[in-house]
């Protein structure tokens, strides 16, 4: 890199304060970049369009024209119906996106909420304590990595629905079920490292109970990766339940989402019909591509400065 280059980045990059604590430098350094501000812009256009997109339309998700205005094919988007109109019942697309995204979302956040925090758990239990209790959990950690959780979530959602419910929950619990494992493995791992260092052998050493120096000074420490994996772990959850709807085994129509739009469309897309499969696809693209930013920016911005160059 020539010196003019290396003065040009040398510039651009935020000055960071000695007396800032790590956090503090890692907020500064991700909203200095690009890529993490732009990707809660979109993320947060496509929340707010869940929440306000029921006010600025006439329709519902069950709104059906009179039969004699049936469409075989539906409408394409027009000034009526800015979506379009889906084929059969001539559903406002609009307000399916609007509700399936609500049920993608729900399933993203909560899934990935639920699945870090017990992978979190799991990770700080199993590294601080260690002994036959590490290797207790970190066997249960083999044994739910052998299981196929795909043919889980698609057995219990049939389950539910042949029961009568929507299998939204789940699919949700099937996630956090087997969600995870991978932060309790990378915690464990952060944990181990952070054990031995001199502050916790000081605390140790004034008395502090265990739990009081994993919950205090071992967890804040090792939260960094579990923040980095959180948005990571939203957009796998949304694209994996779209994975399952396609395949005709997630959450019943009668709870759009995102995912089992995809599938009710698929056989009239061939026929002209790309609204119905367009919009909905366009926002799974949109929502996974703006927490991947985000998590890439979480990434670079928690990283020590001798590690980002």
């Amino acid at each position: 890199m020539s010196a003019k280059a290396k003065g040009a980045t040398l510039a651009a990059a935020p000055k960071l304060s000695a007396s800032e604590s790590p956090w503090a430098q890692a907020r500064r350094r991700f909203f200095a970049g690009r890529q993490g501000p732009w990707g809660l812009r979109i993320l947060g256009f496509i929340v707010l369009f869940v929440i306000v997109g029921p006010f600025i339309s006439p329709y519902d998700r069950f709104s059906v024209p009179t039969p004699s205005e049936f469409v075989f094919l539906g409408r394409p988007p027009s000034f009526e119906h800015i979506f379009g109109e889906t084929a059969q019942l001539q559903l406002d697309v609009f307000m399916l996106t609007v509700n399936g995204g609500r049920g993608s979302l729900l399933i993203g956040f909560i899934s990935a909420i639920g699945g870090i925090t017990i992978g979190t758990l799991v990770g700080i239990i199993s590294g601080y304590f260690g002994g036959k209790l590490d290797g207790f959990l970190m066997r249960l950690v083999d044994v739910f990595l052998a299981i196929p959780s795909l043919f889980v979530i698609i057995v219990g959602a049939r389950i539910i629905s042949e029961l009568g419910g929507t299998g939204l929950m789940t699919v949700i619990i099937v996630f956090v079920a087997f969600g995870w494992m991978g932060t309790a493995r990378l915690v464990r791992g952060q944990v181990l490292a952070l054990r031995e260092m001199e502050f916790i052998e000081a605390a140790r050493a004034l008395g502090v109970s265990p739990v009081r120096i994993a919950l205090r000074h071992v967890l804040p420490n090792a939260i960094g990766p579990v923040v980095v994996s959180f948005p990571f772990a939203v957009g796998g959850a949304i694209i994996g339940e779209a994975f399952i709807s396609y395949l005709g085994f997630g959450v019943s129509p009668l709870s759009p989402t995102w995912g089992n739009m995809l599938s009710n469309s698929q056989q009239f897309f061939l026929q002209g019909n790309w609204w119905w499969v367009g919009f909905p696809g366009l926002f799974i693209v949109l929502t996974a591509l703006s927490v991947n930013m985000i998590g890439d920016a979480l990434r670079e911005s928690l990283e020590p400065e001798g590690r980002r160059s």
